[in-house]
């Protein structure tokens, strides 16, 4: 599974030759350094560990720095990413020409964080009339049983935190892969603000 660490920066658009306009999502592939191989033999399993953006010298303890010790300067971001379809020995630099020949990838981010919010902005709850007199416009209804014991059950769509979960979006096309400013254009929105960690991996269902 060939994958990457990247930064969302923003969405722009892009014109094809038949000047039809699609909107895109840019991501920045800073570089990503192999930092560790697991193998079948040592570890049961097979996966390459990338890490990338510098982490700042004062804010890294010494065993978290000993992982990176004579490859490269610590990073903030570490992934493993299982079954790694490209060879790449450790200390090796990987950009954004993996992408090169990949038509779709899926992205996962984690969702802008939206705080406390009521059932109808969470759920999507229609709510009432909005007419003089009802008295129910943006209430979520009962919740609890209406016989003995009356308790509410598990899972019940109400109120409470939304937004800052991890979500992948998939079998997003590829439009621009470029080299020179190590940007990967893909078509479509992705989870997340701008200058979020996000990563980028080959669609699996494509």
């Amino acid at each position: 599974m060939l994958g990457l660490i990247g930064k969302k920066i923003g969405m722009t658009q892009v014109f094809d030759a038949n000047g039809r306009l699609t909107p895109v999502t840019v991501i920045k592939i800073e570089d990503n350094v192999v930092v560790e191989n697991r193998t079948v033999e040592k570890n049961g399993y097979s996966s390459c560990v990338l890490g990338s953006f510098d982490k700042k010298k004062n804010q890294t303890t010494k065993p978290y720095a000993g992982q990176f010790a004579d490859i490269c300067a610590p990073k903030k971001t570490l992934v493993e990413m299982r079954d790694f379809d490209k060879e790449a020995a450790v200390g090796d630099v990987l950009g954004v020409d993996v992408f090169k020949d990949v038509l779709f990838v899926d992205v996962v981010g984690t969702s802008k964080g939206k705080g406390f919010q009521g059932g109808m902005k969470r759920h999507g709850f229609a709510g009432g009339r909005a007419t003089h007199g009802s008295k129910f416009h943006r209430d979520i209804g009962g919740t609890a049983m209406s016989s003995t014991p009356a308790r509410t059950f598990k899972g019940t769509r109400m109120a409470g935190r939304m937004g800052a979960d991890r979500v992948t979006v998939q079998n997003l096309r590829v439009v621009r892969v470029d080299e020179e400013m190590q940007v990967l254009l893909v078509k479509g929105a992705i989870p997340g603000p701008a200058q979020s960690v996000v990563i980028v991996k080959k669609a699996k269902k494509k």
